[in-house]
């Protein structure tokens, strides 16, 4: 198990990540004298709206090519969204050809990235004992990268689920004030896998698995196209290098994690797409 963390501001308000807020008030504490030379560099696209295609990355090089540190041209580059935090997920589950059945999760890996800076602030990553189908088939390892003795002795579905909650409550993601919504790579993973596996056990789903946003979906609003094969399809749209081993859960959840940061560079502002339970 991972738990990695680093300081965050769970009260931080989603909405302050507009791009006008951080020059006029708050943390950034930005001068008249400094919002007066950016809104001559930017002229109107300061006040542009960040949807228009390509206008984050030039007003971000408009403002360095002026002085401008970093830190200030990233923050006109991101658009206000409706969360303060984003949780990627994506299981690996046993499997054959043909499907065995029921299919149980092995590999549980989250990611919590900031909805303000698109960065990631914590992971959570555990692999989980499977008891229906104990032994992992070779079509499984070779697939997915997970060995016998990675899954042997490891928590049961249970009892990682019982740490989620408690990661949930230690990053403050249960505080009824701190707007989050997990994201995964299709419909998949908490509209079939881990409802059917809690039901298959007798286990309850935890509300904030029943929301999400299929980053699948997200994409192709945002790009006009839909991404038939799935992360290698929105890397290669986005000019991204893949990241890790394909169907490693972890790194897929570093892949969407980069996705998204670069969607949002673009302007792309991220609402959920799953249907009520």
């Amino acid at each position: 198990m991972i738990w990695e963390t680093q300081s965050c501001n769970n009260a931080a308000d989603a909405s302050g990540c507009s791009m006008l807020a951080p020059l006029q008030t708050g943390a950034a504490r930005f001068s008249s004298y400094l919002l007066s030379r950016a809104r001559k560099v930017l002229g109107s696209h300061l006040f542009s709206p960040c949807g228009v295609p390509e206008f984050c990355s030039i007003s971000t090089r408009k403002l360095a090519a002026h002085g401008f540190g970093a830190s200030m041209a990233a923050m006109v580059s991101f658009p206000p969204q409706r969360y303060h935090y984003f949780l990627v997920l994506d299981f690996e589950a046993t499997c054959d050809k043909p499907q065995i059945h029921p299919q149980e999760i092995i590999e549980f890996p989250i990611l919590k990235l900031n909805g303000r800076t698109m960065e990631i602030e914590s992971t959570f990553h555990m692999y989980v004992q499977p008891v229906v189908h104990p032994q992992l088939t070779p079509f499984c390892t070779e697939l997915t990268g997970i060995i016998q003795a990675m899954v042997d002795g490891q928590p049961s579905l249970q009892q990682v689920l019982e740490r989620v909650d408690e990661w949930m409550a230690k990053e403050g993601l249960l505080d009824p004030n701190v707007k989050s919504i997990f994201v995964t790579c299709g419909d998949w993973d908490l509209k079939v896998m881990l409802p059917g596996q809690c039901q298959y056990l007798g286990l309850p789903v935890a509300d904030y698995f029943k929301q999400w946003i299929n980053l699948k979906k997200a994409y192709s609003f945002a790009m006009g196209c839909w991404p038939k094969n799935g992360l290698l399809d929105m890397n290669k749209g986005l000019s991204l290098q893949h990241i890790g081993r394909p169907h490693s859960g972890i790194d897929d959840c570093k892949n969407i994690a980069n996705i998204m940061k670069t969607l949002a560079y673009r302007g792309f502002i991220f609402k959920q797409t799953s249907k009520p339970f």
